[in-house]
C-alpha cells in the first residue's frame, strides 16, 4: 500500500494520512445533516436523503482515492442543492424527480467530455493568473462562511448587510477560542492542529451544556428506497428545462475547475508552468459522483473545498480520501454522534484554512490590469455573491473584455473563448 500511494515519494505516512482524513471529514461532517434538511424542502423525505448524501460521499471519494489517488473528499455541492429546492422545485415548479434527471445528464456530459479531453482542454487555456484568483477567492469564500458558522459575522440589515455577532454569546466566544487554539497548536507544529481545535470546542461546549450527548450513539439507517432511481430523466429532457441543465452544468464545470485548481495550489500539485498533472482523473471522479449521486437520491456532487483542512494536516495521498470514505460509511450508523458537532466547532478550521488559501496572491501580476482586474472580480465575487460559480463566470467574462481593452486579443487562447460564451449563456438563462 505504501508503493500503491507513493508514500516515500511524497513523503506522508499512515498516521498523517489517517488524521488528516479524519481532519477533512470532522471539517465536512455537517453535509450529512445539512444537505437532506434543504433538500427535504423539495419534497425529498430527510432519511432517505441523508442516506444517499452518505452513500454518494462514500462512494465518490473512494474513487478519488483509488484511481486519482489525491487527498479530495467528494460530496453534494452546498449551493447547488440550494439551486434545486429553492430555484428549481419551489419557484419554477418542477418536481424534484425531474431535477435528479437534469442532475444525471449533467453527469453525463461531464463524462463524455472528461474521456475527450474537452474539459482538461478548457483548463488549460485559463490562463496563470485567474487559476491564481480561484484559489484565493476560494480562501476568502472559506474564511466568509466560518464566520458565518462561528457567528463572529451575522446577517444585517438593509444598507449593511452583515455585522459583528454579539461576543457576549458564549458560542461566539467558544468559536474564537478555536480559532486561537488551533492557531496556537499550528504555530508550535503540533500535528492534527485543526482536528484537536475541533473537538476541544466540542468538548467545552459538552461540559458547559450548550449541547447534550446523544441518547443513541449508533443507530440503523433509513431505508434509500423511496428516492433511489426515482429520477426523471425524459421530464428533464423538454426544451422548458434547457436553462435548469445549463446552469447545474456550468456551476458544477466552474465549481469542480475552481476547487481543483484551489487545492492543487494548497497542496504544491501545481507545476511552475501552471499546469495540474492528471487533472482528468479527479474530473472523471467528479462527474461519475455526479452520476451515482442522482440515481442514489441526491444533487450534483463534487470535489469539497473543505478537503483543504486535510491537505493542510498533513494529507497528500489517496488514502486521505480513502479514510473519510470509511468515515462517511460509518456515519450512516452514527449520525446522532456527528449531529453533536456545533457549527462553531468546525467554523474556526475553514477560517484557518481560508486563510493558507490566501498566500498564492502574492503571485498575481499587480502591473497588468488586463490580468490583475479579473482576478479581483472573481476573487471578491465568489464571496459577495457567496458563490464559487459566479465568481468564476465572472473572471471568464472580463479576461477577453481586458484583454481587447488592451490591444493583446492575441493572448485569448480558443478554450477561453468557449468559456467566455459558456457564461455568457450561463448569464443569460440563470433562472433569477
Amino acid at each position: 500500500m505504501r508503493k500503491f500511494f507513493q508514500f516515500e515519494e511524497l513523503k506522508t505516512n499512515y498516521k498523517q494520512e489517517v488524521v488528516a482524513g479524519f481532519t477533512t471529514f470532522v471539517t465536512m461532517a455537517y453535509i450529512i445533516v445539512v444537505n437532506p434538511k434543504i433538500l427535504e424542502i423539495a419534497g425529498m423525505p430527510f432519511g432517505p436523503s441523508l442516506v444517499a448524501t452518505a452513500l454518494t460521499a462514500a462512494l465518490g471519494t473512494l474513487l478519488i482515492g483509488i484511481y486519482a489517488k489525491k487527498p479530495f473528499a467528494v460530496a453534494p455541492y452546498m449551493g447547488e442543492n440550494a439551486f434545486i429546492a429553492y430555484t428549481v422545485v419551489k419557484v419554477l415548479g418542477y418536481s424534484w424527480q425531474t431535477a435528479l434527471g437534469a442532475i444525471f445528464i449533467s453527469g453525463i456530459f461531464f463524462v463524455i467530455l472528461t474521456l475527450t479531453k474537452i474539459r482538461i482542454w478548457l483548463a488549460k487555456s485559463i490562463p496563470e493568473n485567474l487559476k491564481i484568483s480561484f484559489a484565493v477567492g476560494i480562501g476568502l469564500f472559506l474564511i466568509f462562511i466560518g464566520l458565518n458558522e462561528c457567528g463572529i459575522v451575522q446577517l444585517g440589515v438593509q444598507g449593511a448587510p452583515v455585522k459583528i455577532g454579539n461576543l457576549h454569546n458564549p458560542e461566539i466566544l467558544l468559536s474564537v477560542f478555536g480559532v486561537i487554539i488551533t492557531i496556537f497548536f499550528m504555530i508550535k507544529r503540533i500535528n492534527g492542529a485543526i482536528l484537536i481545535g475541533i473537538f476541544s470546542v466540542t468538548g467545552l461546549a459538552l461540559i458547559s451544556g450548550l449541547i447534550n450527548l446523544p441518547e443513541k450513539i449508533i443507530s440503523l439507517p433509513p431505508s434509500i428506497d423511496p428516492i433511489f432511481l426515482k429520477l426523471d430523466i425524459i421530464g428533464a429532457l423538454s426544451w422548458g428545462f434547457f436553462s435548469v441543465i445549463l446552469t447545474i452544468f456550468i456551476l458544477d464545470f466552474v465549481d469542480t475547475l475552481g476547487t481543483l485548481i484551489g487545492l492543487g495550489y494548497k497542496a504544491n500539485m501545481i507545476t511552475s508552468d501552471g499546469e495540474f498533472p492528471e487533472i482528468e482523473k479527479p474530473m472523471l471522479c467528479d462527474a461519475l459522483s455526479t452520476c451515482i449521486g442522482s440515481l442514489l437520491g441526491t444533487t450534483t456532487s463534487g470535489i469539497y473545498i473543505e478537503s483543504a483542512a486535510g491537505i493542510q494536516a498533513g494529507g497528500k495521498s489517496g488514502l486521505t480520501a480513502i479514510v473519510i470514505s470509511i468515515l462517511f460509511l460509518i456515519s450512516i450508523f452514527t449520525v446522532p454522534v456527528i449531529s453533536i458537532i456545533p457549527s462553531y466547532a468546525y467554523g474556526p478550521a475553514l477560517i484557518i484554512v481560508g486563510i493558507l488559501m490566501i498566500t498564492p496572491i502574492s503571485k498575481l501580476n499587480f502591473e497588468d490590469f488586463s490580468e490583475f482586474i479579473p482576478a479581483v472580480i472573481v476573487i471578491f465575487l465568489m464571496s459577495f455573491s457567496f458563490n464559487i460559480g459566479i465568481g468564476m463566470t465572472a473572471g471568464f467574462l472580463f479576461y477577453p473584455l481586458m484583454k481587447i481593452f488592451d490591444n493583446r486579443l492575441n493572448e485569448v487562447k480558443t478554450g477561453m473563448w468557449v468559456l467566455f460564451i459558456l457564461s455568457m449563456l450561463f448569464y443569460i438563462f440563470y433562472p433569477y
